[in-house]
């Protein structure tokens, strides 16, 4: 089979050779750049760090209006790249102290991240100088960080092979070291080609040879004569040749190869001499994934750490990096490891610190962490009112009134999740009043944010829009370049009518972030309501694009293709989806729509009655289902069907308007003539077609 124009996944024991078990095959394209991706080199990003410090500075002579508009990526995946490219602007975030920052980045921004790197190198291979396409050749994919996986699995996807060619190395398991995720779109979109064993060399260099070549590599090789070597080896001798190289990597740490220190540095210090340095860039390595939102690197680095940290180390030491440990399990969804680890350190502490750090985190896990299931807001209610406890009675004033406050916030949102807005609007008042009187102002100005944030949520929640639009205000001004703001700041001001002013703020979110599919799919319905269809369907595409696996975004673009009358592209994007997902509501409700819209009422009728058997709160289909009851002549029935959707969404104009026009039809005129006037009174309503509707009422 010709390898031109595919992708290509090698594998067997010899990952660099060229050949294939089994006849002569075409030769392996010659790469552009070729990077090795295993994680003990580099840490997070080694691989796609690596092709990011070969790429950008030739791509920067050539367009270099590229590497600043994905500077965020750039110095997020290649910081060694910082000095070439401008510095995105720095939010609050960004900015605050480690022990201020009270706000993490969500587990999904590696995937945004990764998202905007294959945005950068499509739009680069869309260079209509370049000839023939980009090859990049990955190799030792299957000892990758996952940050690498996952950027390789979107890149495989979205990279169409005569303009990237992507070579992918993952050694000689089928399976072993690779995500789902990437295992995935290996099989779906590369070639699989076997590479045979390389001849083994005619001698054999002495053990002493192959145990420093194995060092010299970082301990990295996968040749079992050098790490049989390299085991049998004096200890002593061994902890010399760690020490040698170490010195190496920390005089290239030292002249800014940043990422050193998330990888081979750390693993030398560890078996030289020196623990005390050991720990000391380990726990530089925490900090830094920990800000970045590595959580995969951050849990390995922390637990590494821990290990080299002795028992009778301050206990604030012992804490942070327990602390940095059931952060990362809890965001990387093992919420009952982080529970179990939590109690243990409660049991084995009885220090005030300890007990207020390890209530709030699981008062959290009762909140938000745990599955459903298993949360419990009544548990979390007391464990904050005992933390709260503790805070007001901190000896230091600044740290008492930062605590409280802290520890309120947090049961501020479980009162808000128990259902009492009010209280949880009284608990985040009475700490940003506290905030401003007992600290200087220049003190966790990241928390106060935070708080005016979680204000605003609140009103939102109460209906106080015009009071959460302020709020939203004023944390812009605090923060203006964090993208999270705008997108939060458009619901409320699409909410008040003002589309204007949510499309400028979800143009400026999408501006300062790398590409989210939710701020594409939230324009592309502000911008379908403003009339712009062609905006709305490039959002709607790109947003599917970003993430196929989303069943309601798929859904959504159907919608729009079905108003733009597109049915050929509309039946496509529903098998497409229907083929991933079968039985998903969404999307067998859009097959209804489809079918509607064909005239094929009993397949319609079907696939909206199977889709409320899965989600009977699906109001499209509750709609669908109400139009093929009122052509039928089942008043009654479409009448029902459009009163349980209005109830599930009673903002949305349309549903009203369409029960309005059943009553009417059915000679209901005052029933009639309500609906209509009620949908007047809501956002994005035709306010022209419902004054003539109502006008026939009489």
């Amino acid at each position: 089979m010709s390898t031109t124009g595919t992708h290509l996944w090698l594998t067997g024991p010899d990952g660099d050779g060229d050949g294939a078990a089994g006849g002569t095959p075409d030769p392996l394209p010659e790469p552009d750049v070729a990077v090795d991706c295993h994680r003990r080199l580099r840490g997070p990003y080694t691989g796609t760090g690596s092709l990011l410090r070969a790429l950008v500075p030739p791509m920067r002579a050539v367009r270099p209006e590229l590497p600043d508009r994905h500077r965020v990526e750039i110095h997020a995946v290649a910081p060694e790249l910082r000095a070439l490219v401008a510095a995105p602007p720095r939010t609050l975030t960004d900015r605050a102290a480690p022990a201020e920052r009270t706000r993490l980045h969500p587990r999904t921004r590696t995937r945004r991240l990764a998202h905007g790197v294959v945005e950068l190198l499509l739009a680069y291979a869309a260079d209509p100088g370049l000839t023939r396409p980009l090859v990049l050749d990955f190799a030792r994919v299957d000892a990758a960080d996952p940050t690498d996986q996952e950027f390789l699995a979107l890149l495989l996807r979205r990279a169409a092979p005569e303009r990237i060619t992507v070579v992918v190395r993952a050694g000689d398991s089928e399976h072993a070291g690779l995500s789902a995720e990437l295992r995935s779109a290996l099989e779906q979109y590369a070639h699989r080609r076997t590479v045979p064993p390389s001849a083994p060399p005619r001698c054999c260099p002495p053990p002493s040879a192959l145990a420093r070549t194995f060092v010299a590599g970082d301990g990295t090789s996968a040749d079992p004569v050098e790490r049989a070597a390299y085991e049998k080896e004096d200890a002593h001798v061994r902890g010399r040749l760690h020490d040698a190289r170490a010195a190496e990597l920390q005089a290239l740490y030292e002249q800014g190869e940043f990422s050193i220190g998330l990888g081979a540095l750390p693993y030398h210090l560890e078996r030289g001499s020196d623990p005390a340095a050991a720990r000391r860039v380990l726990v530089a390595a925490t900090e830094h994934t920990l800000a970045m939102g590595y959580y995969d690197a951050l849990l390995d680095l922390a637990r590494r750490a821990q290990a080299v940290t002795p028992d009778d180390a301050p206990l604030g030491t012992r804490l942070a990096l327990h602390t940095k440990v059931t952060t990362a399990l809890t965001l990387l969804g093992q919420a009952a490891e982080a529970e179990r680890l939590h109690l243990r350190m409660r049991e084995r502490h009885a220090d005030p610190l300890v007990q207020l750090l390890s209530g709030y985190a699981l008062a959290m896990l009762h909140t938000r962490f745990h599955p459903p299931e298993r949360r419990d807001l009544g548990t979390a209610k007391a464990l904050l009112t005992r933390t709260i406890a503790l805070a007001t009675d901190w000896p230091d004033p600044e740290q008492r009134a930062f605590h409280t406050t802290f520890q309120e916030n947090g049961l501020a949102l479980t009162e808000l999740r128990l259902g009492n807005p009010a209280e949880a609007l009284r608990l985040v008042e009475g700490g940003l009043d506290r905030l401003r009187k007992e600290l200087p102002d220049d003190k966790h100005l990241l928390h106060r944010s935070v708080l005016l944030h979680n204000r605003a949520e609140v009103r939102a929640a109460l209906g106080h829009l015009e009071a959460a639009l302020t709020d939203h205000d004023a944390v812009v001004a605090m923060d203006p370049h964090h993208p999270e703001h705008y997108f939060d700041r458009a619901d409320v001001r699409r909410r008040l009518g003002d589309p204007a002013g949510a499309l400028a703020d979800y143009d400026r979110a999408i501006e300062l972030a790398p590409p989210h599919w939710e701020s594409y799919v939230n324009r592309g319905d502000l911008r379908l309501e403003s009339g712009d269809t062609a905006g709305a369907l490039a959002d709607l595409r790109h947003a599917v694009e970003l993430e196929p696996e989303r069943a309601d975004v798929r859904a959504s673009l159907v919608v729009l293709l079905l108003r733009l009358g597109d049915l050929p592209g509309s039946r496509a994007q529903v098998a497409e989806g229907l083929r991933h997902h079968p039985d998903d509501a969404h999307l067998l409700c859009a097959r209804g729509l489809v079918a509607l819209r064909s005239g094929e009422d009993a397949a319609a009728r079907a696939d909206f009655s199977r889709a409320l058997a899965v989600d009977p709160f699906l109001v499209s289909a509750l709609a669908g289902r109400a139009t093929l009851a009122h052509a039928a002549g089942d008043d009654r029935a479409a009448v029902a069907d459009l009163t349980h959707a209005i109830a599930l969404d009673p903002a949305d104009p349309d549903l009203l308007y369409n029960r309005g026009y059943v009553h009417q039809q059915a000679g209901r005129t005052a029933a009639a003539r309500a609906d209509y006037t009620a949908a007047l009174a809501l956002p994005g309503a035709d306010v022209a077609e419902l004054r003539a509707r109502i006008d026939e009422c009489g």
